[in-house]
């Protein structure tokens, strides 16, 4: 953007605000500290729980938005626990897979029956599965961080997610997300050089919506089906 453009945009902006020119050096002084400081918002008193406690809340909230929820007690368990979901759904065992150091911490090469593919997902990719870095137990929503590791597209193109949880991932709030990742980007060994994320996706529940008459259609714009596998161990 030019600079006469970005002018103009910001002049659009301040007559808006009812303001003709740039805020004096205060109330700018104060704005800095704003953005700066990050003050956090209210967080539910239904969250003040212990880890245990906090997995249960999301478990319930997760499954009151129509996911699944299943619990294993490691890594090594993962593979089965997939495997099981898929049969029970009648879905395919070919499954595309975020390449996230996370899951490669599960035997997957021991499940001869799932067929796994590295990478972004394709139109007839019909089973995506992915880790998270964090869950809100406040909503039973899952916050996934776009990069290497984890192409966004896993979590929109194929019909069914799978998601693998480690329990000590769950968070009271989205402050607590926010935290989590602008500390990551202030952390010189976390490897993102001070960058955020370049989207950070809150998913609650598969994607649904609702016509005029109310009808509750699943799929509309993204997985019709959310599996969460929560590893009790981790």
């Amino acid at each position: 953007m030019s600079e006469s453009n970005r002018e103009t945009v910001l002049g659009s902006l301040r007559r808006a605000l009812g303001r003709d020119g740039p805020v004096d050096e205060d109330t700018a002084a104060k704005l800095r500290a704003r953005m700066v400081g990050h003050a956090r918002n209210t967080v539910p008193a239904r969250t003040d729980l212990d880890a245990a406690g906090l997995v249960e809340l999301f478990e319930t909230m997760a499954q009151k938005v129509h996911a699944t929820v299943a619990h294993v007690s490691s890594m090594d368990d993962v593979p089965g626990a997939v495997g099981e979901y898929l049969r029970g759904e009648n879905l395919p065992s070919e499954i595309v897979m975020a390449p996230d150091a996370t899951l490669d911490a599960a035997p997957w090469s021991e499940n001869a029956l799932l067929d796994i593919r590295r990478g972004a997902p394709v139109e007839s990719d019909q089973v995506s599965v992915t880790s998270v870095p964090a869950a809100v137990a406040e909503t039973g929503t899952l916050a996934m961080y776009s990069g290497p590791d984890h192409p966004a597209t896993l979590n929109f193109i194929p019909e069914t997610h799978v998601v693998v949880l480690p329990a000590g991932r769950v968070v009271k709030s989205y402050e607590d997300i926010w935290d989590s990742i602008r500390a990551q980007a202030a952390d010189p060994d976390s490897g993102r050089d001070g960058q955020l994320p370049r989207t950070v996706n809150f998913v609650t529940g598969p994607s649904r919506s609702g016509d005029i008459e109310q009808t509750l259609l699943l799929g509309a714009h993204g997985p019709r089906r959310l599996h969460i596998v929560i590893v009790d161990g981790e």
